[in-house]
């Protein structure tokens, strides 16, 4: 059902006194100025936006930061200057916080329980989970006053109207990458529930939390702020909640294929303050077929490691079979011990007898496939030391032993593209990363995937080109079996330009308190190829993604911080006469 927004006689806000201008206007609220009024109201009850604004102005701060003109000219209904607007928007954003912080964070929580990940042989719109998650959603956005609709169970789509042709479309997703729950562990030895908001201190663990179903819950709570508070607008918002962003991406083109492209398009799923360059997402799959171990010695029958490309997980779990497996276990783990002390001693190495097999297992550090730096890569170590083992101890050959030569004499423990000679970088973008990430196992064959991060600065045929030929010229020089999948996206780099950009650029600084200028991203988000596509937050630049990562978490401060930006920039861009 639809539920036409309609531009009262009362308008709060006059869009007719903002002219189009080169630099937008500042609010006068500094990023400590709003977190002292934060805490000022965070225990008192408020009604509405209008009587928190009558409270606001008797406040000290109000007369300090010379508030009184913007608030009296609000509650009057007159015509308010661009700094007035951008003043009544800062403190809408602080109202959301104020207002519905507890609210948003429960509903957070909410979302978190709902298992949104893949599951093999269940397509992602036949999920029970997601179609779980869109009732969800559906009943919060019509119990928002907002329109819903469900493309299919594709994608979710909460619309507020305005009175423009424009359409800004927000952009997050509801799917989640997949979890191994023993590592959710934190270093005291508590254990976690990836789909249970679990606080500790200001962190709110939980899968999701960080990547990106945050993201939903502050759009929605921001469009029912401005839906109840009847703000005019100046255009429409679409907030468009993707359900495969974590796989095969294939959701938001089906939504297209079918629905109006918006004119703008924001991905709350990527970085603060504003992103307008992202690197081109690439694969090289791996595939070698499954072949009999041939030789003496001991045999690897299983090898773990990420879940999925974009994951570089915290562990990696070599089985191996041998007629004296305690003996076994004794020489890997010393091994294992001498390779980690002679390659940076970042990492653990254990091994024990499960089962009459060997377990021997390399402790990283989790991290984004698009933050390799930021991790320690434990699947790219276990090939490595698996290649390196003949001579110390005796192993048989087969599939996951090509593996691991491939895998050593292509890709090495440097995640750069040096040790193919692939590597560059750009000066903004900055480098090519590739990565050793997800495992996968079957009947008929062993597969390893690399997961690229590709800056401008090479065609994306040129460096297609250099890969095939650098590998199949291993291949040949090897005499491994072995096929390759070679998948490489364009790099997205957006000319900044327009008042719209603008205003978020002042909204994200003035708030975070952060340098006015745009950012770059190795992570690629469903707005890539969309016009006027780029990223607005949710993730700090300055501090380590936990998105994808085990123990994922999203502080309450920062997710609080998030609803009121998020809401300040509805409501701003919203306003502008000309985007």
């Amino acid at each position: 059902m639809n539920f036409p927004f309609k531009r009262l006689a009362i308008a709060t806000l006059v869009l007719s006194s903002l002219s189009a201008f080169s630099m937008p206007a500042n609010a006068n609220i500094t990023a400590q100025q709003s977190a002292t009024l934060v805490k000022t109201f965070a225990d008192t009850s408020v009604s509405d936006f209008r009587q928190f604004l009558a409270s606001v102005a008797k406040s000290d701060l109000a007369k300090s930061a010379n508030l009184g003109p913007a608030i009296s000219a609000f509650q009057g209904n007159k015509t308010l200057s661009a700094e007035q607007q951008n003043e009544i928007h800062r403190l809408l954003g602080i109202y959301a916080r104020v207002k519905y912080g507890k609210a948003a964070t429960e509903t957070l929580r909410e979302l978190v329980e709902i298992p949104t990940y893949r599951k093999d042989g269940v397509a992602q719109h036949e999920n029970p989970e997601f179609l779980k998650i869109a009732d969800k959603i559906k009943n919060l956005a019509e119990g928002f006053n907002l329109n819903f609709r469900n493309v299919d169970n594709r994608v979710y789509e909460i619309s507020l109207d305005g009175s423009g042709d424009e359409v800004v479309g927000i952009h997050a997703h509801a799917d989640v990458v997949p979890v191994t729950p023993e590592n959710w562990v934190l270093k005291d030895g508590t254990k976690l529930d990836p789909f249970k908001v679990t606080l500790i201190g200001d962190r709110m663990y939980g899968r999701g939390t960080e990547d990106d179903k945050n993201a939903i819950v502050v759009a929605l709570y921001a469009m029912k702020i401005i839906k109840e508070e009847k703000l005019p607008l100046a255009r429409d918002f679409k907030l468009l909640v993707d359900t495969t962003e974590e796989t095969t991406g294939d959701a938001i083109p089906y939504y297209f294929e079918r629905n109006p492209t918006p004119n703008y398009n924001l991905a709350l799923d990527g970085s603060y303050p504003v992103v307008i360059a992202e690197k081109g997402y690439g694969t090289v799959m791996a595939n070698f077929p499954r072949r009999a171990a041939q030789g003496k010695g001991a045999q690897v029958t299983a090898l773990t490691g990420g879940m999925a490309t974009n994951q570089i997980p915290s562990t990696s779990v070599a089985t191996f079979v041998a007629d004296k497996p305690a003996e076994l276990a004794a020489s890997l783990l010393k091994a294992g011990t001498d390779y980690a002390k002679a390659n940076g001693s970042n990492f653990e190495v254990t091994s024990a007898v499960v089962d009459n097999a060997v377990k021997l297992t390399f402790t990283g550090v989790s991290a984004h496939s698009s933050e390799p730096e930021s991790g320690v890569n434990p699947v790219a170590r276990m090939l490595d030391f698996i290649h390196g083992l003949d001579g110390k101890v005796a192993l048989k050959h087969n599939h996951i032993t090509d593996a691991a030569r491939y895998a050593a004499d292509n890709w090495g423990l440097d995640y750069l593209g040096k040790n193919l000679g692939i590597g560059f970088s750009d000066a903004f973008m900055g480098p090519l990363t590739a990565s050793l990430t997800y495992v996968g196992m079957d009947e008929k064959v062993f597969k390893l995937a690399v997961n690229l991060r590709v800056p401008v600065g090479k065609p994306t045929e040129v460096l297609k080109t250099e890969i095939t030929d650098k590998l199949a010229a291993w291949t040949r020089k090897s005499k491994v079996a072995v096929a390759f999948d070679f998948s490489i996206d364009e790099p997205m780099y957006r000319n900044p330009e327009g008042e719209w950009v603008k205003a978020l650029l002042a909204v994200a600084t003035e708030n975070l308190g952060m340098e006015h200028t745009f950012g770059t991203s190795a992570g690629a988000t469903s707005v890539h190829d969309l016009p006027n596509g780029v990223q607005f937050g949710l993730a700090m630049p300055n501090l380590k993604y936990t998105g994808h990562n085990d123990n994922e978490f999203k502080t309450v401060e920062q997710f609080l911080l998030d609803l009121q930006i998020v809401t300040e920039m509805m409501g701003r861009i919203g306003q502008l006469p000309k985007l």
